[in-house]
């Protein structure tokens, strides 16, 4: 039995454009932040040892940006309003950990690609059959953030200062950042 996506919504839920909507706008400022946070590590680490690996990361994301970017003109949804202040805070991120040095800023990259990863899969589990291109975009772009996390342990993202406390502090950040980029 196939599902549509909101289509056992109770009073109160969003409808399924408002749900859609609130996808694409959080899954596109989202992308943005994570374009500037490697925008940011590329500036203080692109030409040490870590600097193909963050390239091709930031590859990776600006594709997923451009994707995004491009669904949210398609289906005429609004970015968040947010949206300079990503541009920002991104590029701050990724520079200020990569100054802290090469395991604050493969810390980073974990701290914000597990918070990634559990927003894409709550995505991916609230979007029905009739949204399978959405759905099967969002898991290939999860997979990418999981290697993503998986690159920045390999590189010992947890023998960081402070690791505990950085990766608490940067998860707490994503999820204000995706609740904020979700309703404004």
């Amino acid at each position: 039995m196939s599902a549509d996506t909101a289509q056992h919504r109770i009073p109160g839920d969003l409808t399924r454009e408002q749900l859609l909507a609130r996808i694409l706008r959080v899954d596109q400022a989202g992308e943005l932040g994570a374009v500037r946070i490697y925008q940011g590590q590329r500036a203080v680490l692109g030409r040490g040892r870590h600097g193909p690996i963050l390239a091709k990361m930031a590859q990776q994301e600006q594709h997923h940006l451009d994707t995004f970017s491009r669904l949210i003109g398609e289906r005429g949804v609004r970015p968040t309003i947010f949206s300079p202040i990503w541009h920002v805070a991104g590029f701050a991120l990724g520079a200020g950990t990569a100054l802290l040095g090469e395991r604050a800023a493969m810390a980073c990259t974990v701290a914000v690609e597990e918070a990634i990863d559990e927003h894409y899969a709550a995505q991916y589990a609230v979007l029905g059959d009739d949204e399978a291109e959405l759905k099967a975009t969002i898991e290939e772009f999860r997979q990418e953030e999981l290697e993503h996390r998986d690159i920045g342990l390999a590189n010992e993202a947890e023998k960081a200062p402070a690791y505990p406390l950085l990766s608490t502090a940067i998860k707490s950040g994503c999820k204000l950042a995706i609740w904020l980029s979700e309703r404004f």
